[in-house]
């Protein structure tokens, strides 16, 4: 397991136990039992998007500051994302619209974000984050809720980051580590070298990817991009995840010298927010935004097929292979299709079963039913 401070090891996530039905695993850890019953009772905001609150009586979930008619304690259970909620079998809330893309990131989080954007070089500690009102343990708790990481090591990411595209851009060394708050330059070569492997005069050696973390009703997604399109679009806790970062790394740089993946703003980020934004609201049907995948031959055709099923339709796995011209390969098909790591953008959610079952869906078979679901009936109201 790579230093949780460390960049190139963006985002970490370490599954947890949690108290659901069935024990499933989750990918973010929830606050203690106790704690959580006093958030849900006090509809204390400062726990939104934290955790969810399920009622057994009637298979709702709901947000913990919800304003329905609170349910008996022996009813209730608690989950850390919506999709866990969904994947137990309760449905989402009328009331507080627990699959809203607002109430994925709190307003802390958001809060927090911009403060760095408008100044990556300012670095923010407890006694800065409690004279803006922020409660320090909250902003912890709810920043490595949805990013995976620290605050603090968010910050250290992204001025580190911004002293990477310094440099490349042809800016002197040392104005990049006053820019990045390192007031030795002994300290900020050590750190440049120790997170990206090169010293900081080779930068031209790193390959450079840019993160951003998006809500969206199904749960947060990771999307990387590089200067020629989206390399990645994948919600969080995607089983395998950590281990497609360590192969994307590769692909972008190389074995020796793996690229960096660095949290921050970019076109392609900021084009694939809007867009995602407008698929989850019904005005969308296809992507423009630039698509930068890398794969074997094999893997590459595979993905154009998927970008060729209508917006709404299905299609089998054998259909697919056909298709392609390999009616042999359906195994290899669907090996090909499950290396697709820019869900949604490459709709692999679209190929099912021969007998129309769902099957093989990274992110879950639930949420592989709501796209489909949220597909079709759009389609339905735009046709």
């Amino acid at each position: 397991m790579t230093d949780a401070h460390d960049p190139n090891s963006l985002p970490e996530f370490r599954p947890q136990r949690g108290p659901g039905r069935g024990s499933l695993a989750v990918m973010n850890t929830l606050p203690p039992l106790p704690v959580m019953r006093r958030a849900f009772a006090e509809k204390d905001t400062a726990f939104d998007g934290t955790f969810f609150v399920a009622v057994k009586s009637t298979s709702i979930f709901c947000r913990p500051v919800c304003r329905a008619k609170p349910p008996k304690p022996e009813n209730v259970e608690f989950f850390a994302t919506a999709n866990e909620a969904l994947r137990n079998g309760y449905r989402a809330c009328k009331l507080c619209h627990p699959l809203n893309p607002a109430a994925g990131r709190s307003n802390v989080v958001n809060q927090l974000i911009r403060l760095v954007e408008e100044d990556p070089s300012r670095r923010l500690g407890e006694s800065d984050l409690t004279a803006l009102g922020v409660d320090p343990s909250t902003a912890r708790r709810q920043f490595r809720s949805h990013c995976g990481m620290t605050f603090a090591a968010y910050q250290r990411a992204r001025r580190m980051g911004a002293a990477l595209r310094e440099v490349r851009q042809g800016g002197s060394v040392t104005f990049a580590q006053v820019g990045a708050g390192f007031e030795s330059s002994s300290g900020f070569r050590r750190a440049f070298a120790h997170l990206f492997g090169t010293a900081a005069s080779r930068s031209d050696d790193v390959a450079l990817l840019t993160a951003e973390w998006v809500p969206t009703p199904l749960g947060s997604m990771l999307v990387i991009a590089s200067d020629e399109g989206i390399v990645l679009c994948d919600f969080v806790d995607r089983k395998g995840l950590e281990t497609a970062l360590g192969r994307l790394r590769v692909r972008f740089g190389s074995k020796d010298q793996p690229a960096a993946i660095v949290p921050g703003e970019h076109a392609h980020l900021a084009a694939v927010r809007a867009q995602l934004s407008e698929y989850f609201a019904g005005t969308r049907q296809s992507f423009t935004v630039p698509l930068s995948p890398r794969g074997t031959a094999f893997e590459g055709k595979a993905w154009e097929h998927l970008r060729a099923i209508p917006y709404g339709q299905t299609r089998s796995y054998g259909e697919q292979a056909s298709a392609m011209g390999s009616p042999q390969a359906v195994r290899a098909v669907g090996r090909a299709n499950g290396m697709n790591y820019l869900s949604i953008l490459i709709p692999c959610h679209r190929v099912i079963g021969a007998g129309g079952e769902l099957t093989g869906y990274g992110g879950g078979l639930a949420r592989k039913r709501w796209l489909l679901n949220h597909e079709r009936s759009a389609a339905r109201v735009g046709g």
